[in-house]
């Protein structure tokens, strides 16, 4: 009878002895977000570097831009203040100079980041808004440095993912280093100052692989302006606003992924929440 009392006792044990929180929390626990001073934080145990930073925003520009002077012309000044904030949600709002009033809803899971952006013109006249740049810092998460992330970093041309410096990689422009890449309907006057790649993205989706390649990084907004490889170690899908008409509302929406290495996973969700970018003819 001991015997069996103890063996029952054991059984029991073995199946209400709790577990460690650390052996499944990493798995399911959501990213968490914070905002101050321009800067966006995304930070979570099973992010490589633990934390990316992202200026949002980093601008409001005009169009006219590819080769103009960036402060004399593109910039339009902005103020960002924070309505709300809460580990997975932060909520804010922008007031352009012009008087464009745009209103971001940010919100994270395990292994996203969802943006809703909502333009409005309360004016009696047309924004000078065409597009804005969420600036994303990746050093952390690459493990490298200006020079060495280029080899990290990745868009889609032909279908197919091409690691940077990608085919008919473009070296002259009004500032420089630095790559952009355009929508097929955005005019080749009206993107970032820096040189122009000749070649359309067939996705509007640009990313980059963890400093150990077990995992990747990649952003897309609708509808986009143009994909950006920058000068601070870092990436831009930066969404367009093509010029809000008085009285007018326009809704942008935005992802950034932070994913297990597996490109065709990363394909898919992507044209599961952008079915636009599959629509003939559109890139």
């Amino acid at each position: 009878m001991r015997r069996r009392s103890f063996l029952r006792a054991a059984a029991v044990g073995a199946v209400t002895w709790p577990l460690p929180r650390s052996a499944f929390a990493s798995e399911v626990e959501p990213l968490v977000l914070s905002w101050d001073r321009n800067l966006l934080t995304i930070s979570g145990p099973r992010l490589p570097g633990e934390t990316i930073s992202v200026w949002y925003l980093e601008a409001y520009c005009r169009a006219g831009s590819t080769d103009a002077d960036w402060t004399a012309h593109t910039v339009v000044p902005h103020e960002t203040r924070l309505v709300s904030a809460t580990p997975q949600r932060i909520r804010l709002q922008c007031r352009v100079a012009d008087g464009l009033i745009v209103d971001h809803d940010i919100r994270a899971t395990h292994d996203e980041v969802d943006f809703r952006i909502t333009a409005r013109n309360p004016t009696r006249q047309r924004s000078v808004v065409h597009w804005a740049q969420p600036c994303i810092r990746l050093d952390r998460f690459t493990g490298a440095n200006q020079e060495s992330y280029l080899a990290k970093s990745f868009v889609f041309l032909d279908g197919q993912l091409e690691r940077m410096p990608t085919r008919d990689w473009a070296t002259e422009a009004r500032y420089t280093p630095g790559q952009v890449w355009r929508d097929a309907g955005v005019p080749a006057e009206d993107v970032n100052p820096r040189p122009l790649n000749p070649l359309i993205p067939s996705h509007g989706l640009i990313g980059c692989f963890s400093a150990d390649e077990s995992m990747l990084f990649a952003t897309a907004f609708e509808p986009w302006q143009e994909l950006f490889q920058g000068v601070i170690v870092c990436l831009h899908a930066d969404f367009r606003l093509g010029g809000i008409e008085a009285g007018e509302t326009k809704s942008i929406r935005g992802k950034m992924y932070m994913l297990p290495n597996d490109v065709p996973a990363l394909l898919d969700r992507y044209g599961r929440d952008f079915p636009e970018h599959r629509q003939p003819g559109r890139h």
